[in-house]
């Protein structure tokens, strides 16, 4: 083959030898030509799989190699001990680990990357060993890297192997890895405690090591920087902090060394972060004073701006407080020193400088406060009495400290951010909002009564010069609280909506904020409509302002959602300004689609004789527009317009239900509708000539054919049943379309009208005529090769499931062709695409959930029952994604549950060809998943798994944990 490691030889022919190994790898690494680069990389593969692998590694590993072959040798030894032990005999063992240690000596120097490597193989090794051929490997270890002293006195220019500095290192560096790699490894539940146990059980040398190289004199930076690490690496194991005591408080004089200081940080927080911990409380307790004596240094780091300093000591200090807030709490001795502790997770959560541009401290804490409010709310009632004495008033700092952080800086400044500085801050402001979300279930009303006063001083005291910053972080917390609790009994919030029309919102971030202030009202105003005409002239007045345009139309939204029974005497001066800003196109597209579904709320609610005129006066503009374009020749320009305009109509009908009845109003109270044709239904019949013109013109865009669909599916699901009388004219209209030129979107609409208007007697012929022409049409189109139209396949695959599920009578036309349907549900599981395949295998169960009661599908079911089965075998086996074969698990359920006897049958025929569904079963391992799934026809969890394994035995998958050892 052209990429073969040696010029004209294939794979197969060549030897799994060092020469051709290192070939390979001068391949792998330094040609240019990515075929032959992939090819020497399969070959090196199967290279490491191979049992010349346990000679070869060696040679690779020679001191005169370059040190990415060195690196192969030792990732070959790290698999081979990993995947293959069992192939190595028990009398090789011994000569295995002294070879290891003895390179691991030899390579103590670097490269690192190897050195890292043999390291991991020898843990690995010591992990298939300990305890019973291994019973003390890290005692071993430490006696193996003992610095060797001159041979005799009489030579004295002998030296030690190597330098005793890079074997301490190596040594640290195995020790690391050994609980890694433990933690890593793919190991059954009672081997992995007996390992963990085995491990603990050297915890005390490694421990005694480590602190005399932390406090030696002698120790570089280096070493004790992976001592720090190695520190870090056993803990994982949940080595006892009582037996760490020591040595984790040393950690803590590092922390004055700047080159130690990040790691030094890592391990102390690694260390107290354990769960276990929680038992040794007194180590808890000799730990404190230690972050306490941070403090200081903390506060100057602060007042410097040294963000990585502060970011260190808040981690310890968040990691001790949260970790074992509720412990620490219980200790009613050192009550001082933990309140001590909160106050200086306090004072980090009110770093100062602007997060993230000048701080990134403060958001380190939020969850430190959730924590901590739980677990004294978690008390009984007499505890947590004493505890809210405490407590409370530091909470209610904290909130003043929130709507600090919250606040924005200066315009100037401000407008200096990047946007990923912006965004940033976006993100920790919602995070402050809902901590002070949380907040208030713990200080309850008298937190808006605090926010209120202080509000009120603001606006109401002349002597006040506050910034805007304030009064926008004052209704930001409001709004946070407001947003997700019921504050409908508050009493402050009369207040609150007096006080809000006096807020000057020149200011856009103000104004913003006001705007969603309100918007978070809205429920209460709906229970107290007489307060909506202080607050509405605000929000139009920033309807407006293209700048306000989300906040204000999101509030206008939630108005006319929540209080649309209200807003008769306000609905001339909503549709006056909402139409100019429509008309002058002050807003994004995105935002006049919300708009104009808060449009269709106001109008449901007005007096159904005012309703339709309303409507005309509002879409006019736009229908007149849509006419226009119309009789223009199709160019890009135009296209965007039409699909905007249609755009807005759907959004428009989303909303628009003049039946929607008032919450608490029996239907069989509400007055009748059916005097006065549904409005919607009324302009969709006068715009349909102007809807056919615009789809013969663009009939070949799926865009527009998908924005005139949308038009008529929001109406269909928001008026149901009343939609009624434009079922006949849309079934002719879809009709046309789809045979003309067929696309998705007609499919997806007629399985909305199926769903809703198949079972009604006036309507049935008019959809059955729709069904018989769509299905036709796309019978032909997968008769001429579907593949181009993955999404006419899905969408198909739906209509006909629901269809079965919904009115399985129109499957008895004579028109309609059950076999062809059935081939295409047989092409549509084969197809790569994902949804195709879904939705295929959902129209299978249900067409077999009904071929009991309908013998035209029963008998297309005993002729092709078999092809189904072997498609779905296929796509089990490996023809499809994984992610797929819980669906096709559905349909091998539902043939189990309908014809057992014939899928007895088809299995055996289908499964008995050899090499299908796949070369990596066996006769054997077939027949035990058929009789498998054969018995089981009710509980759906144990077929899905067995499905499932099976599938994974057909990849190659099974006990693989999907990757690598």
């Amino acid at each position: 083959m052209e990429s073969a490691a040696i010029p004209g030889q294939s794979p197969a022919e060549m030897e799994f030898s060092q020469e051709n190994v290192e070939t390979a790898l001068y391949q792998l690494y330094f040609d240019p030509d990515m075929e032959r680069k992939n090819g020497a990389q399969k070959w090196l593969t199967q290279a490491q799989a191979s049992a010349q692998a346990w000679q070869f590694c060696w040679a690779l590993l020679s001191h005169d190699k370059i040190p990415e072959i060195q690196f192969f040798g030792a990732s070959t030894l790290h698999i081979k001990i990993c995947r293959h032990w069992g192939d190595l005999p028990a009398e090789q063992h011994e000569d295995l680990r002294i070879q290891l240690l003895s390179h691991i000596l030899h390579f103590s120097s670097g490269p690192r990357m190897v050195l890292t490597r043999l390291c991991v193989a020898l843990a690995s090794m010591a992990l298939n060993l300990i305890p019973q051929a291994w019973s003390e490997p890290v005692a071993d270890m430490v006696r193996a890297f003992q610095p060797q002293k001159p041979d005799s006195e009489d030579n004295p220019s002998a030296k030690p192997y190597q330098d005793p500095h890079a074997h301490c290192l190596a040594l640290l560096e195995l020790l690391t890895v050994l609980p890694e790699e433990f933690q890593s490894g793919r190991l059954a539940q009672a081997r992995r405690s007996q390992l963990r146990e085995a491990l603990a059980g050297e915890w005390a040398v490694v421990c005694g090591m480590l602190r005399q190289l932390l406090q030696s004199q002698d120790s570089s930076v280096q070493v004790k920087e992976k001592v720090l690490r190695c520190l870090s690496s056993w803990v994982g194991l949940n080595v006892p902090l009582g037996e760490s005591q020591e040595l984790v408080q040393d950690c803590f004089t590092a922390l004055s060394d700047p080159e130690l200081f990040d790691t030094a940080v890592e391990t102390i927080v690694t260390a107290i972060s354990q769960p276990d911990c929680q038992r040794f409380i007194n180590v808890l307790l000799s730990l404190m004073p230690l972050v306490l004596g941070l403090y200081d240094q903390l506060k100057t780091a602060a007042q410097d701006g040294d963000m990585e300093t502060t970011h260190g000591i808040c981690r310890i200090a968040v990691a001790l407080g949260e970790t074992h807030s509720r412990v620490l709490l219980e200790q009613l001795d050192h009550w001082q020193e933990y309140l001590a502790l909160v106050n200086m997770i306090l004072f980090c959560t009110g770093i100062p400088g602007h997060y993230p541009v000048n701080e990134t401290t403060s958001s380190l804490t939020l969850t430190f406060w959730y924590t901590l409010q739980d677990d004294i709310l978690s008390f009984e009632e007499d505890k947590q009495v004493v505890y809210l004495q405490v407590y409370k008033p530091v909470y209610f700092q904290l909130v003043d400290v929130l709507l600090l952080k919250s606040q924005y800086p200066s315009q100037e400044e401000y407008a200096s951010w990047s946007s990923d500085d912006k965004e940033q801050f976006r993100i920790y402001r919602v995070d402050i909002s809902d901590t002070l979300m949380y907040v208030y279930e713990m200080l309850g009303a008298e937190l808006l009564s605090n926010l209120y006063d202080r509000l009120g001083r603001l606006l109401m005291d002349p002597q006040e010069s506050a910034a805007w910053q304030d009064t926008e972080a004052l209704l930001f917390g409001f709004q946070s609280i407001a947003e997700t609790i019921d504050v409908n009994y508050s009493d402050v919030i009369p207040g609150l909506i007096g006080l809000i029309p006096r807020i000057n919102i020149s200011n856009v971030m103000l104004a913003d904020t006001v705007m969603y202030t309100i918007g978070s009202l809205a429920e209460w105003l709906a229970d107290h409509p007489v307060m909506l005409g202080g607050i509405l002239p605000m929000v139009l007045r920033g309807l407006v302002k293209p700048e306000l345009s989300v906040s204000s139309i999101s509030t206008l939204k939630r108005i006319c959602r929540e209080c649309r029974q209200d807003l008769a005497p306000y609905a001339q001066d909503i549709l006056t300004v909402s139409q100019d800003v429509l008309v002058k196109e002050i807003h994004e597209s995105s935002q006049c689609m919300w708009l104009m579904q808060a449009l269709g709320f106001l109008l449901s609610a007005l007096p159904a004789e005012e309703v339709l005129g309303r409507l005309h006066s509002l879409i006019t503009p736009h229908i007149q527009q849509l006419d226009s374009l119309a009789l223009q020749e199709p160019n890009p320009a135009n296209k965007q317009s039409i699909i905007y305009i249609l755009g807005m109509l759907s959004s428009l009908f989303t909303t628009l239900d003049v039946n929607r009845h008032p919450d608490g109003l029996e239907e069989e109270d509400a007055s009748p509708s059916q005097t006065i044709q549904n409005p919607v239904v009324v302009v969709l019949q006068q715009v349909l000539p102007l809807i056919q013109n615009i789809v013969s013109k663009w009939l070949h865009d799926l865009e527009v054919v998908e924005a005139v669909c949308g038009v008529f599916d929001k109406s269909v699901r928001t008026l149901l049943h009343d939609f009624g009388p434009m079922v006949a004219q849309l079934s002719e209209m879809l009709g046309q379309i789809y045979r003309t030129y067929p696309q998705a979107p007609a499919l997806d609409l007629t399985r909305q009208m199926v769903h809703i208007f198949a079972g009604e007697g006036q309507h049935i012929s008019d959809i059955r005529s729709l069904v018989e022409v769509l299905t036709s049409t796309t019978l032909s189109v997968f008769q001429q090769g579907p593949r181009e139209h993955p999404d006419i396949a899905e969408s198909f695959m739906y209509l006909h499931a629901q269809i079965l599920k919904r009115s399985p009578d129109l499957h008895l036309s004579a028109e309609l062709d059950v076999k062809a349907l059935f081939y295409s549900g047989i092409l549509s599981i084969k197809f790569p695409e994902t949804p195709a395949v879904k939705a295929a295998c959902l129209f299978f169960t249900e067409f077999l959930s009904r071929c009991k009661d309908m013998p035209s599908l029963s008998n297309v079911l005993q002729r092709d029952g078999k092809l189904l089965t072997e498609t779905v075998l296929q796509g089990v086996g490996g023809g499809s994604s994984r992610s797929l074969v819980e669906h096709f698990s559905e349909v091998l359920l539902s043939l189990n549950r309908q014809c057992p006897a014939l899928l007895s049958q088809w299995l055996t025929e289908t499964l008995q060809t050899p090499g299908f569904p796949s070369a990596h079963v066996t006769a054997e391992q077939k027949y035990s998943f058929s009789q498998q799934i054969l018995r089981e026809q009710t509980n759906k969890r144990r077929f899905k798994e067995t499905v499932k394994e099976f599938s994974l035995l057909c990849r190659g998958l099974q006990g693989s944990g999907y990757s690598e050892c």
